[in-house]
């Protein structure tokens, strides 16, 4: 399994820390259901997850975009990570009943590498504007003008089904 929490990961938001580390806790936790091979229970983690990262890209970009932080990079960050683990997470489901073992091999290690380095290489880029704000910052909502697309298709799940 991954690394533990590391506060000097810490941006300096509340909500965005907390995030991470609930983000890096689920992603340790599909790794142990991997290992289990109790595919129903990593099916179930992996949506769970798969819902939490595009709500923390939302807050995340809401509160870059409030502080004034060019979030380009981060946007295209997070597409590129969306993307990745969609294609991870069929591939590791492809198998119906049982888990490839090629692709959890491949998976175990994934999403805490890639969540780590996005927070030590992009995210702590917003650090120094994120410090010129109170720890507890909330964002007033209408600074961000859309929901990114990778919300918008997530909500589009449940619209499509209602």
């Amino acid at each position: 399994m991954g690394s533990a929490w590391n506060n000097q990961w810490n941006v300096g938001s509340a909500i965005i820390d907390s995030e991470h580390r609930n983000l890096l806790a689920m992603a340790y936790n599909v790794e142990s259901l991997i290992g289990e091979g109790n595919i129903s229970a990593v099916t179930d983690e992996l949506e769970q997850f798969e819902y939490w990262l595009c709500e923390h890209f939302e807050n995340e970009e809401e509160i870059a975009l409030a502080i004034g932080f060019d979030f380009a990079r981060n946007r295209l960050e997070h597409q590129k990570l969306l993307n990745e683990f969609l294609r991870m997470k069929n591939k590791l489901m492809s198998n119906g009943d049982r888990l490839s073992e090629r692709a959890a091999k491949r998976y175990a290690h994934f999403l805490d590498e890639w969540l780590v380095a996005h927070i030590v290489k992009e995210d702590m880029l917003m650090k120094p504007m994120l410090q010129t704000h109170a720890y507890s910052f909330l964002p007033d909502h209408k600074a961000k003008p859309e929901a990114p697309l990778a919300t918008l298709a997530w909500n589009n799940r449940f619209t499509m089904h209602a």
